[in-house]
């Protein structure tokens, strides 16, 4: 008896080829997991700095062949790559579990990401998904954490915020609100002194931005500042790694050495030999100032008499090279220990500034 086959229309099959198709794409597994980050030991809240390190562990779920974790901190309203921008990743074991030790902070973040990801030395929000980066995960730190009270200050028509954190602007220093303050005719003081066995600096920040203009700082006599202290005036981006900062520098300092000369003007990086002009500064009241322009600054330090503004010129250097761009820098007036000086101060240092006065 012959075999009867039973014609199927054409658009049958293909319907059915087309159902074929997806239904062994529904029931095909999938290749991975989708990734994700967790952390196992959460370092303390704090308010963060360069004094201490503690580890942080962790475990990924997910994670392709290559990929790695790079771990943030977030201090001063900042995030800050960890432990180091110059070791900014952290391997993945073959438990899938990670490790590495970070600076303090009062949030933590872990991102996973490609072998080729570039990830930023710091950041004002956290990376997203996407573009090398396959998970985010942040944390609080753990215990309780007090943050000192902010203490903010009105100099020269301006409010300045008063740094209470450690910074590892030349070594390692401490800082104490008490070390700022400005006096009945409106003059600022910043004090370098030792309390309680350890020495504590002053630092002041605006807290807005200015941008291209010049910047001009009244100073009262400061030639016979002690060798181990400095002075700085400058400006200063958290978030402008890619243009040094934008860190434009006025110090007064002989960096532990009483027989250098006390001034210098800088564009950073200050390791390139023509970026820095260092000069001697004598007695009196000096005008420190630069002039900011889109790719120049000029710098000059003067005598003042009470006839002209800033007459008298001690030194002065206009930069070509390597000038930044403006962004989100702000004026710093800093008073610290230079830590790489041979000795401490023989006593308690204080610079008095009177005026500060910005031109666009």
């Amino acid at each position: 008896m012959a075999c009867m086959t039973k014609r199927v229309p054409a658009a049958v099959a293909f319907a059915s080829s087309i159902v074929c198709v997806v239904a062994m794409s529904c029931g095909t597994p999938r290749s991975a997991v989708d990734p994700s980050i967790e952390f196992t030991t959460i370092p303390r809240a704090e308010a963060g700095g360069p004094a201490a390190l503690e580890p942080v562990v962790g475990r990924v779920k997910g994670a392709r062949p290559g990929q790695r974790i790079v771990v943030f901190a977030r201090s001063g309203g900042v995030w800050w790559v960890q432990p180091f921008r110059s070791r900014p990743f952290t391997d993945i074991g073959r438990d899938a579990t990670w490790q590495n030790t970070i600076h303090l902070g009062t949030e933590y973040a872990a991102l996973l990401v490609d072998a080729d990801y570039h990830p930023p030395g710091t950041a004002e929000s956290l990376p997203e998904r996407g573009g090398g980066v396959s998970a985010v995960t942040r944390v609080s730190g753990t215990g309780t954490f007090a943050p000192p009270v902010e203490k903010t200050i009105s100099f020269s028509g301006y409010d300045w915020e008063v740094r209470q954190m450690a910074s590892e602007r030349h070594g390692l220093n401490h800082y104490d609100a008490r070390n700022a303050w400005v006096d009945n005719a409106g003059r600022l003081h910043l004090l370098l002194i030792e309390r309680d066995g350890r020495w504590t600096s002053a630092d002041v920040r605006m807290t807005r931005s200015l941008g291209y203009g010049t910047y001009s700082f009244d100073v009262r006599d400061t030639s016979q500042l002690d060798p181990s202290a400095a002075f700085s005036m400058y400006t200063w981006d958290a978030l402008g790694a890619d243009q040094n900062f934008r860190e434009l520098t006025i110090d007064v300092s002989r960096w532990g050495d009483p027989g250098s000369m006390n001034g210098q003007f800088v564009v950073q990086p200050e390791t390139v030999p023509t970026n820095i002009l260092r000069f001697a500064i004598p007695a009196g009241v000096m005008v420190h100032s630069f002039r900011w322009e889109p790719g120049r600054v000029s710098f000059r330090t003067g005598r003042r008499s009470d006839g002209a503004r800033g007459s008298g010129a001690v030194a002065a250097r206009m930069f070509t090279a390597g000038v930044p761009a403006a962004g989100a820098e702000r004026v710093y007036m800093t008073l610290l220990y230079d830590r790489t000086a041979p000795k401490p101060p023989s006593n308690s240092v204080e610079v008095v500034v009177e005026k500060f006065v910005f031109l666009p």
